[in-house]
């Protein structure tokens, strides 16, 4: 049996230039989709897979997403005090129990592979997932949960997989796929940001990882990639060498939240999904005459 993977990783520290001026002062990640942020979605995630304690790599300007994810006392003897009983047990609901979260800063935009590295001390030797909360994911199970049954079966590295369109390669870190099936396969090898002739599939990396703690000692010593940034693809690509890697090309829906379109195209659907305004947000879209947009 696999070491059981008990921690997650959240790389939370980018400035959002995406997002600006709305992420001029807030965090990126406390965007809402609805009514939740973004960092709300990838934390559920991980507590449906059975991750146990939560591990945020934040940068400057970042200390909300540590209140967040904090007790707040006023608010909730407010709520308590004007019988507001529903949305006092959501607030407690969502928050991870005391002990399950820690902090650590990466204080240079050096990459996602420099930012899974400064959490390599609060990882220590043991497996873990990767989140990257700008991914948001809509399945039943989870995509992190469809993971962990694959690497219940095979141990070692797992990745997440979705096909994008093969003009898109060349923005993406796209995997070669081996031998399997869409839920448990074979990556026979990986390339960051690849030109169109050249990528092995039209398989990317959808931001959702289990991986091994040998990472960590790769990303010490890795030199600069594409972008001159630390790249956590470079860094998978010498494991490969000494371990397995498996791809599940999971069940669902991505939004990429990271752009505009992802990010709008979210809250739509996510709206649509809610039985508490589903149908007041179908009558405000069927007074708007879109045609008139186009």
């Amino acid at each position: 049996m696999p070491k059981r993977v008990r921690t997650a990783v959240f790389p939370v520290a980018g400035l959002g230039t995406r997002f600006l001026p709305a992420t001029k002062a807030m965090p990126k990640e406390m965007l809402t989709v609805v009514d939740r942020p973004l960092i709300q979605y990838a934390v559920d995630e991980a507590r449906e897979a059975g991750i146990e304690h939560f591990v945020f790599v934040t940068g400057r300007n970042k200390g909300v997403i540590e209140d967040h994810f904090d007790r707040q006392f006023e608010l909730e003897t407010t709520l308590e005090v004007r019988g507001k009983n529903k949305a006092l047990s959501e607030l407690r609901k969502d928050l991870p129990s005391a002990g399950r979260t820690s902090f650590t800063r990466q204080q240079e935009p050096l990459g996602l592979g420099h930012a899974v590295w400064c959490a390599r001390d609060i990882v220590g030797d043991n497996p873990f997932a990767l989140l990257l909360p700008d991914m948001l994911f809509k399945g039943e199970p989870g995509v992190l949960r469809q993971m962990m049954d694959a690497y219940e079966e095979t141990g070692g590295n797992v990745i997440a997989v979705e096909e994008v369109p093969p003009a898109e390669v060349s923005s993406y870190g796209i995997i070669a796929r081996g031998e399997g099936e869409d839920n448990g396969f074979r990556i026979t090898g990986m390339v960051e940001k690849p030109k169109v002739e050249e990528a092995p599939s039209n398989l990317m990396i959808s931001g959702r990882y289990i991986l091994q703690p040998e990472v960590f000692s790769l990303l010490a010593d890795q030199p600069k990639g594409a972008g001159g940034e630390i790249q956590l693809t470079d860094a998978m690509q010498t494991l490969m060498h000494t371990q397995p890697f498996t791809g599940v090309k999971y069940q669902g829906k991505s939004f990429d939240c990271g752009s505009k379109i992802g990010f709008l195209t979210a809250n739509v659907v996510y709206a649509l999904d809610r039985d508490d305004i589903r149908d007041g947000f179908l009558k405000e879209l069927q007074k708007l005459d879109l045609g008139a947009h186009f």
